[in-house]
C-alpha cells in the first residue's frame, strides 16, 4: 500500500504508544494487504472523532441450515468506507479447553485470510473464535470451507450460546471432575439449540472444574456447573507444618475463611476443618496447595440465574444442586436443562433471561416445574437471607394462622 493510500489515524495512533501490545498496530498491518481492515481503521478514526459509533447492527445474517452463529454488521456510512459496508462477524465453536494443534490453527487463518478482513480475535466473551468481517456474498463459501476444515459455527441470537469450560483435568490438580468431556458431551448433544435461535433470548452454559471458577461462569451464565465435593478437604498436616516452618502465617489463612470453618492450633500445630462450615471456596487450598486438597467425592454444584444488565442489573448465580456426581453420559444434567428450558420458554418475555424470570415468577414455582425439592443451599445471599418461602400447601397449619411472610 502506497504512502498516500494508508489510512490517516492521529487519534488512534496514540494507543500505540507505551509498552505493550497495541490491536491498532495489528489493525495496521492487516490493512496492508485487505482494504476492509484499511476502510476499518478509517472508520474506527472517525468514530473517535465524534465520540460516537458507525455500526448498524443486522441482527442476525445466517448460512443454509444455522439460524446463528453469524452476527450482521453494517456501516452506517458506507458511501464513505465501502469495504466495510457489510462487515458480519463469525463465531467459530471453540475446541473444549481451547486446544488446537497448529494445523488447525493455519487451515482456520487460510481460509479467513482468503475470504475476510484476516482480523480475529481469541476469544470473545462466549469463548468462540471471533473472526471479525466478511462481506454477505463471502459468507456461504466462507463457512462451507470452514466446515470442510473441521469447525462448526457458535452460538448467537436467542439460542444457546457455545457451552465452554476450564481446561479442566487437563492442566489443573483441583479439577473435581472431567469438564472437558461434559462441555463436549453438551455441545454435541444440544446442536438444535445451539443453531436454530427458538427461545426468548440466549442462554450460556459455563462449567468450572471447582470453586476457583476460572470460567467465570457465577457471573455470567444461566446454568453453571462448578465441582465441589462433599466430604471433607484432604489435609496433610506434614506439609502444614512445612508451610508453618518456612515462615507462613497459617493464622492468616485461617482468618481469610468468609465461614471461619478451618481453625490453626498453635500449640499441636495442626490444621483442622469443619466440613459442615465449610462453603468449598478454594481461599485455603490456594494459599496451600501441597498441604491441602479437595475432598475425596468429587462432583459438582448446580447453579442457574447468572447474566449481565439488560432488563435488570447484573446477577450472580444461585445454587439449586448442592451436589451432584458428574460422570457420563451426563444424563440428569441434561434432563434438568430441558426442564428448564421448557419452563423458561414457556413463560419468559422477549429478552428475559433465565435469573430475571425467576425473580419474577418466583423460586417455589421454578423448582416446581423442574421438579426439585427446595434445601437449604438454596439461598440467594448465603446465611442472610434464605430465597424459598414455603409454600402455603405444604405446611401442616391452618392458613389463617401462618406469618405474612409465608402466605404472601
Amino acid at each position: 500500500m502506497a504512502d498516500a493510500e494508508k489510512p490517516r489515524t492521529p487519534l488512534l495512533d496514540e494507543l500505540e504508544k507505551g509498552p505493550w501490545p497495541s490491536f491498532v498496530t495489528e489493525m495496521k498491518k492487516a490493512a496492508a494487504k485487505k482494504g476492509s481492515a484499511a476502510d476499518l481503521l478509517r472508520q474506527l478514526e472517525r468514530s473517535y472523532e465524534n465520540k460516537r459509533g458507525h455500526w448498524k447492527h443486522g441482527g442476525i445474517v445466517g448460512v443454509k441450515g444455522y439460524g446463528g452463529g453469524v452476527i450482521g454488521r453494517y456501516s452506517d456510512s458506507p458511501e464513505e468506507f465501502p469495504n466495510v459496508a457489510e462487515f458480519h462477524t463469525f463465531r467459530i465453536n471453540q475446541p473444549s479447553g481451547w486446544f488446537y494443534t497448529t494445523e488447525a490453527l493455519r487451515k482456520l487463518c487460510d481460509v479467513w485470510e482468503k475470504y475476510g478482513s484476516g482480523l480475529t480475535n481469541f476469544h470473545g466473551a462466549t469463548g468462540d473464535i471471533i473472526l471479525l468481517g466478511a462481506p454477505t456474498a463471502n459468507l456461504q463459501p466462507c463457512f462451507d470451507e470452514l466446515s470442510d476444515a473441521g469447525f462448526d459455527l457458535g452460538g448467537s441470537g436467542s439460542a444457546l450460546r457455545t457451552p465452554s469450560a476450564c481446561c479442566g483435568p487437563a492442566r489443573c490438580e483441583f479439577a473435581c471432575f472431567d469438564t472437558l468431556d461434559l462441555c463436549h458431551e453438551l455441545t454435541m448433544a444440544f446442536q438444535d439449540q445451539l443453531h436454530r435461535p427458538m427461545w426468548p433470548y440466549k442462554f450460556k452454559i459455563k462449567i468450572s472444574g471447582c470453586g476457583n471458577d476460572c470460567v467465570a461462569a457465577v457471573g455470567r451464565a444461566d446454568f453453571s456447573v462448578i465441582g465441589t465435593w462433599r466430604d471433607t478437604i484432604q489435609i496433610d498436616q506434614e506439609a502444614v507444618q512445612e508451610y508453618a516452618g518456612a515462615g507462613m502465617d497459617i493464622r492468616a489463612v485461617c482468618e481469610g475463611c468468609p465461614t471461619k470453618a478451618i481453625t490453626w492450633d498453635e500449640q499441636k500445630r495442626q490444621l483442622s476443618v469443619n466440613a459442615d462450615e465449610c462453603v468449598r471456596c478454594m481461599h485455603c487450598i490456594n494459599q496451600m496447595p501441597k498441604a491441602l486438597r479437595p475432598g475425596r467425592e468429587r462432583g459438582a454444584a448446580i447453579l442457574v440465574g447468572g447474566k449481565a444488565p439488560i432488563v435488570h442489573s447484573p446477577l450472580m448465580s444461585w445454587v439449586i444442586v448442592p451436589f451432584i456426581k458428574v460422570e457420563p453420559p451426563y444424563t440428569e444434567i441434561k434432563e434438568l436443562l430441558l426442564k428448564i428450558w421448557e419452563w423458561w420458554d414457556e413463560n419468559a418475555k422477549t429478552r428475559e433471561r433465565l435469573g430475571e424470570l425467576i425473580i419474577r415468577k418466583g423460586m417455589r414455582n421454578f423448582l416446581k416445574a423442574v421438579g426439585l425439592k427446595p434445601v437449604p443451599q438454596m439461598v440467594h445471599h448465603p446465611r442472610a437471607n434464605p430465597f424459598y418461602f414455603w409454600d402455603p400447601e405444604e405446611v401442616d397449619l391452618p392458613k389463617q394462622a401462618l406469618p405474612e411472610e409465608v402466605t404472601s
